[in-house]
């Protein structure tokens, strides 16, 4: 029986750096595209979903904060680990890449653990259990936050802030007469924190491929696939890389002081 090579097609061999780096950064941008249109759906739906119902403005916890700075610093080790490969330095290259996927799962670690602590004061789901003994998950409503009003978070409708006054909660219109929204704010379904939820962990979902990325180039470097000719990959996991850090910091503004 005739034994069969099976090699590597490369699209690319032979051809001009420049067709190949110009090709691939089309690639990037065409998912970059798709990922900004997403988002840009979901932020889309806060906004008319802010202006209908009460929403909760909730303090960030100070996690996020070590957060914002470790997606900033995982961008400045990749663009020296792209300097370093393009100089020839292959090794400096590869531990800077390595210090890319640390800070970057470090990243999702207070991406997580800052969602734990808001879903502690009450934006997450209860769990209970049925008569039938099976647990069941519930999405909880706005009367189940705890921490202190006017401080750790408060409620705003129509662009206005409720009182608080002992275990009630008021709408002052214009003409300064009040409104009791006490019923309300116990019964209304929770759409902020659903929402702010899907926020982060749809970043995290899409951090996750550009992390995975990281994680092949850095064989690709260890092994010397990647080299100061052959650094278009590392070029095109920065390209997304970058992208996800600034699309980060735009949504934690956009979640915690915006809207």
């Amino acid at each position: 029986m005739e034994n069969t090579d099976f090699k590597q097609i490369n699209p690319f061999e032979g051809q001009n750096p420049e067709v190949e780096l110009r090709a691939k950064k089309m690639i990037v941008w065409l998912v970059i595209f798709a990922v900004v249109m997403l988002f840009g759906g979901i932020t889309s739906a806060i906004m008319v979903l802010y202006g209908k119902l009460l929403w909760v403005h909730i303090q960030p916890p100070s996690i996020f904060w070590v957060g914002n700075a470790l997606i900033v610093l995982s961008s400045v080790t990749l663009i020296m680990a792209l300097k370093a490969l393009k100089a020839g330095s292959q090794s400096k290259a590869l531990y800077l890449t390595l210090a890319t996927f640390i800070l970057g799962i470090a990243f999702v670690f207070t991406q997580n653990r800052g969602w734990n602590e808001m879903a502690s004061m009450g934006m997450g789901n209860t769990i209970t259990q049925t008569e039938q003994g099976l647990k069941q998950s519930r999405w909880n409503t706005l009367g189940k936050l705890n921490g202190e009003y006017g401080s750790n978070y408060y409620f705003e409708l129509n662009g206005q802030k409720l009182t608080k006054e002992g275990d009630n909660y008021y709408y002052i219109r214009p003409d300064q007469s009040r409104e009791d929204k006490t019923l309300e704010v116990l019964t209304t379904f929770n759409a902020s924190g659903a929402m702010l939820s899907v926020l982060i962990y749809l970043h995290i979902a899409h951090l996750l491929c550009g992390l995975i990325y990281l994680l092949i180039n850095l064989f690709r470097l260890k092994n010397g696939k990647l080299n100061k000719d052959k650094w278009i990959s590392l070029n095109s996991n920065g390209m997304y890389w970058h992208f996800m850090g600034i699309l980060w910091i735009y949504l934690f503004f956009f979640i915690f002081y915006i809207y």
